[in-house]
């Protein structure tokens, strides 16, 4: 028997799966739970394949408040509400509203923006112990918008260059340059030099889920229906049996909220919807990933041909996928990119989203073997491995010079 303190991880998606690597490093026992295969249709495989470490300022901006209801009202718009779930939102809502001043989002950009710079040398971390087979690609991501959408972009630009973020405005004849496919509707945009793509973010999830296994972790694909204790040890109890682990990471995205509510601590995660279609054999006609910023849309080349991603609706976890917002892809598809085929895939998923727009990573409230690893909204794909490091060195309770106060679960108490 290993002497090696056992760490049990409910989530294999790219959060439970860099969490995994990097206790390993720290020569933990890690045993992986997941109710589905890992590389499932879940979040860590229908989203945009970006790495995107400039991206830290969120949906809580000063300025969205005034657009959400031409949002609302708009069919190509970025925003959608599931009426029957509405209700349940209000609370969340109002949460998010209060997060939407000045201070506030300046403290979710800061907090983004620590984590987000160390993002992209984590990755290299894991990436340096597989054969990533030209799945990483780095060209950069490309934002155009037209002039009717100038001001809530400046807003972006100002606040991302108080934070350092490197950023190249671009105008029209670059644009066309860089991505000479593109129908000329835009007027300006901004690249990102050194963010990254995936080429198929699933194939990298596997790729990093063996290594796991390789270096002797284990992996048992069950649901986890409750979580116990036996003095302060924290015990998984599945449909057939218990285990016991000497601390546990929760990092089960949109569905984490089961289990820290059966802990009985109230952290107010909700889910934003997104979706994805596929243009097979369409990859050609894009180097990068490209997002219009107003209607809230993007397209990355892949594998599987263009992925048109995008939109937000607010609709939980049990509504069926919404017609209306595939539409939607495909007509913004099509106007960024003129005649395309017909689409495939038609693919609907939760990103973990908390009033603040910041992550939660840390110990719970309430037990100090528990730890949580979740709620990174739009970015779960692009901080999954510093966010791994974060929590892992957390749970070996090692010191760190950087400030993770505010990502803790205590500010909802």
């Amino acid at each position: 028997m290993s002497s090696n303190p056992k760490i049990g991880i409910v989530g294999a998606g790219i959060q439970g799966v860099s969490n995994a690597l990097f206790l390993q490093k720290k020569g933990f026992d890690v045993t992986l739970f997941d109710r589905d295969e890992p590389g499932s249709p879940a979040a860590s495989y229908g989203n945009a394949g970006h790495f995107s470490p400039y991206a830290s300022l969120s949906l809580n901006r000063t300025d969205v408040l005034a657009d959400v209801p031409a949002m609302l009202l708009s069919s190509t718009g970025p925003l959608a509400l599931k009426w029957n779930y509405v209700p349940k939102m209000i609370p969340w809502f109002i949460k998010f509203i209060l997060n939407t001043s000045k201070r506030k989002m300046m403290h979710t950009a800061k907090y983004m923006h620590q984590i987000l710079d160390l993002a992209l040398p984590a990755y290299d971390e894991l990436f340096d112990e597989i054969d990533l087979e030209g799945l990483v690609e780095n060209k950069g991501i490309l934002y155009i918008w037209n002039d009717k959408d100038l001001k809530s972009r400046e807003l972006e630009i100002k606040v991302r260059d108080e934070l350092g973020v490197k950023q190249q405005l671009v105008n029209k004849h670059e644009i066309h340059d860089l991505e000479p496919n593109i129908r000329p509707f835009y007027h300006a945009g901004v690249y990102y030099p050194y963010a990254r793509h995936a080429r198929n973010p699933k194939r990298i999830l596997l790729k990093l889920f063996e290594l796991f296994l390789k270096k002797g972790g284990k992996f048992e694909k069950s649901n986890i229906q409750e979580i116990k204790f036996e003095n302060e040890k924290p015990i998984f109890k599945t449909e057939k049996e218990e285990y016991k682990f000497d601390k546990i990471v929760i990092a089960c995205g949109a569905f984490s909220k089961k289990l820290t509510d059966n802990l009985g601590e109230k952290i107010p995660l909700d889910t934003e919807r997104g979706y994805h279609v596929h243009f097979k054999d369409c990859d050609h006609l894009l180097s990068r990933p490209v997002i219009f910023s107003n209607r809230g849309f993007g397209i990355t080349p892949m594998e599987q041909g263009l992925r048109v991603v995008g939109t937000v609706e607010f609709g939980g976890l049990e509504n069926p996928l919404s017609k209306s917002r595939i539409k939607n892809l495909i007509n913004n598809a099509k106007y960024m990119l003129g005649d395309l085929p017909e689409h495939e895939d038609e693919w609907l998923g939760f990103r973990p989203t908390l009033p603040d727009f910041l992550p939660v990573m840390g110990p719970s409230k309430n037990y100090k073997n528990v730890f949580y690893c979740f709620g990174h909204h739009h970015l779960g794909w692009t901080l999954g491995p510093i966010s791994g490091k974060i929590v892992s060195g957390m749970v070996a309770e090692e010191n760190t010079n950087l400030d993770l106060n505010p990502y803790s679960s205590h500010r909802f108490a």
